[in-house]
């Protein structure tokens, strides 16, 4: 008897294949959750036109827009990749479904992959959605969009890695309540809408977090119109080797 045009073929897909089904499932996940899209839409979006419209922090001179636009990307930036994914890989470590995938074909670092994917196109939404914003507002960017490329993505493998870190090592209500007390003290901290001068000495140290690196790293960029700025690029990869390979070591699944 032929098994014909329908002969069974076992086993597991092509792991390209399955990084890119569970990306397309994390980012719907990700775009469908109200507090999420709160934090890394809403949110920043907010920010930038109450503080660009309304005078409440000197940012120097020139239009307050092109200071507050690059913090806000920055901003985008650390609530998905560390805020919004330490929280919801907390809770589904919390929940089982981490040792579930865990016991599937798909690989471990791919579902790390596929998440990261899901991380870069929901970044990508952020991006597009401030820009416009942003040139609503009367911003003039400036500089090459190669070094805007390079910082971002450094960035988001920076908060990744401390996201992932937090989430595989805390239990998920910990990880919640972390999350968003750091989330908050960055915001306020990090060189996002206060410019660290502000901080005197202090800002000399605030100036190492990955948010400040950032922040300067484009407004640098896109304020200044500078070349790549290879101090704050050198501050994100270090960041970026810590935590991935702390996350790495350190990440328990159960």
């Amino acid at each position: 008897m032929s098994t014909g045009t329908y002969a069974p073929r076992p086993g597991a897909a092509p792991v390209g294949r399955m990084i890119a089904a569970q990306a397309a499932l994390e980012t719907r996940m990700l775009l469908r959750n109200g507090e999420q899209l709160l934090l890394t839409v809403i949110i920043p979006s907010l920010l930038l036109v109450l503080f660009s419209t309304v005078d409440i922090v000197d940012t120097g001179t020139g239009e307050a827009v092109d200071f507050l636009a690059p913090g806000v990307l920055a901003l985008a930036v650390m609530s998905t990749a560390f805020t919004g994914q330490a929280i919801a890989t907390g809770f589904e470590r919390r929940y089982g479904v981490l040792k579930r995938l865990a016991a599937s074909p798909l690989p471990r670092w791919a579902l790390m992959s596929a998440k990261t994917l899901a991380v870069l196109v929901t970044e990508v939404l952020q991006v597009a959605l401030l820009t416009v914003i942003a040139l609503a507002l009367g911003w003039s960017p400036h500089g090459n969009p190669l070094s805007v490329f390079v910082l971002l993505v450094l960035g988001t493998a920076a908060f990744s890695g401390l996201g992932l870190l937090m989430a595989g090592t805390l239990k998920a209500e910990a990880t919640l309540a972390a999350a968003n007390l750091v989330f908050l003290l960055l915001l306020v901290g990090g060189g996002v809408m206060v410019p660290l001068e502000k901080f005197g000495a202090a800002g000399d140290v605030l100036a190492f977090l990955p948010i400040s690196a950032l922040s300067d790293g484009l407004r640098d960029v896109l304020q200044h119109g500078a070349a790549m700025p290879w101090g704050d690029a050198l501050i994100l990869a270090v960041w970026a080797v810590l935590g991935l390979g702390a996350a790495a070591r350190f990440f328990r699944w159960e």
